[in-house]
């Protein structure tokens, strides 16, 4: 049976690759994948989607996102970073069951699809048992999203007589289970979220990065958040040869910037989370600091539990908040405004495409339109009220985009999203799961109203 074909006709393209910007361009997608794109193309037996008036869009990224934490929207969002710590995995996190996180990852993933996400990398850690991992992976792959789900670990208080969390090595036989069940699968990548010489003692973060480097992986980790458990980690680890392309820094505060541009120059990855992180304390993204060092970060929601699950949102925020630390540093410089914006909206698109992409190792297939690659992408409705007159595509799409004009969505050549709408989703029991899930955990911990 031939390929199911779709051309997407009409609509302002921003391909964010060599073929650059198309003020009115088509799409031919077969199958799975972008088979051309040009400003008119025929295709007789394609199925025509008329995008006239829509501006059309690589799939975001979203780089990192804790989704189990779904069912409990809001919850944090006044909390601290050390009252998040206590509250949610010393408490809330203690009494999940399988079920919750199945329920939370799916709804998480289907509102990510929503807000125009088509890759989401899930950090689950809050999985004391494979039935968890299942749970959540099957939340995933019921989806339809693109996922990377990074296998992590929990974070409880050590009862008398067990070893701390950061005392505990990563579970090589778990993450070996995983990949042998799901690596390969088109729509999803298996990883691991290790602790790190931050959170973990230097044993552990030996036995965890060999692990990773071995494996094939990429190890994912946050960096900061108080005073590290292994100040010299980052040292021992390089002088073992464990830096690399294969390492992902998550936050990054806690770093100097010695150590910072040696990890660039090592070709390791960032992930900021900007919102979150001036919401909870963190400090400042280090967006500017990696700019410095020719760098880029790719971006994530980190915390639905604490704030919006929009990437365009946290494409904003980052954007605005290093431009306002540039300006403040100019002003402090020179005591005169800023002739010029030290960061264009292009880069800040950048952030949740093509960086994200580049952090999952997956560029050559995802974060750009070009031919040949995954058709992951996103159409928005640029003739609605708060979008006219368009005078610069990427900036009407990164500073005035909201969800209302989120059109369609397509993850590997399929729609996920048309008019507005998911494809083929009943929310209603999903929501009314997720609403039940949340209430037994809140009330588990008296945090019900």
């Amino acid at each position: 049976m031939s390929a199911v074909r779709t051309l997407i006709r009409g609509a302002t393209v921003i391909t964010m690759d060599a073929l650059g910007d198309l003020p009115r361009g088509d799409v031919l997608v077969t199958g799975d994948r972008i088979t051309e794109i040009a400003p008119t193309l025929h295709a007789d037996d394609a199925q025509v989607v008329d995008a006239t008036g829509c501006i059309l869009i690589p799939g975001l990224v979203n780089a990192h996102m804790h989704t189990w934490q779904t069912a409990l929207r809001g919850l944090a969002a006044n909390w601290t970073l050390l009252e998040y710590f206590k509250n949610m995995h010393a408490g809330l996190a203690t009494v999940f069951e399988p079920q919750d996180l199945h329920i939370a990852t799916l709804v998480g993933a289907l509102n990510q699809l929503n807000c125009g996400t088509t890759t989401l990398g899930d950090w689950c850690h809050n999985n004391k048992t494979p039935a968890h991992n299942d749970a959540a992976i099957t939340g995933l792959l019921e989806s339809g999203i693109r996922a990377a789900f990074f296998h992590g670990t929990p974070k409880p208080d050590p009862k008398p007589g067990e070893r701390p969390f950061w005392e505990v090595p990563h579970p090589r036989a778990e993450v070996e289970r995983l990949l042998k069940s799901h690596q390969g699968k088109a729509l999803l990548s298996v990883h691991a979220a290790v602790l790190g010489p931050h959170y973990s003692t230097l044993d552990v973060a030996l036995h965890d990065f060999r692990m990773v480097r071995e494996l094939g992986i990429i190890g994912s980790l946050h960096q900061g958040g108080g005073a590290a458990r292994t100040p010299d980690g980052w040292e021992k680890l390089e002088a073992e040869g464990l830096l690399g392309p294969q390492i992902n820094i998550v936050h990054g505060h806690a770093l100097s910037d010695e150590q910072l541009k040696r990890f660039c120059e090592l070709g390791m990855s960032f992930s900021a989370a900007a919102e979150n992180e001036m919401t909870q304390g963190h400090g400042h993204p280090i967006t500017g600091r990696l700019r410095a060092y020719g760098k880029a970060p790719s971006l994530g929601v980190d915390l639905e539990s604490v704030l919006s699950g929009d990437m365009l949102t946290q494409a904003r925020v980052a954007l605005g908040m290093q431009r306002s630390l540039d300006n403040v540093a100019y002003r402090e410089a020179h005591g005169s405004i800023p002739p010029t914006s030290t960061i264009t909206t292009r880069e800040a698109l950048s952030w949740v495409t093509v960086e994200g992409a580049r952090m999952l190792g997956q560029l050559d297939r995802i974060g750009t339109l070009a031919a040949g690659k995954q058709a992951d992408l996103v159409l928005i409705r640029a003739d609605d009220l708060n979008m006219q007159p368009v005078h610069d595509p990427v900036s009407t799409v990164v500073m005035q985009t909201t969800l209302a004009n989120i059109d369609s969505v397509m993850v590997a050549g399929r729609w996920k999203k048309r008019h507005g709408k998911l494809v083929d989703v009943d929310l209603a029991p999903k929501l009314a799961a997720l609403q039940a899930s949340g209430r037994k955990i809140t009330t588990a911990l008296g945090l019900s109203r």
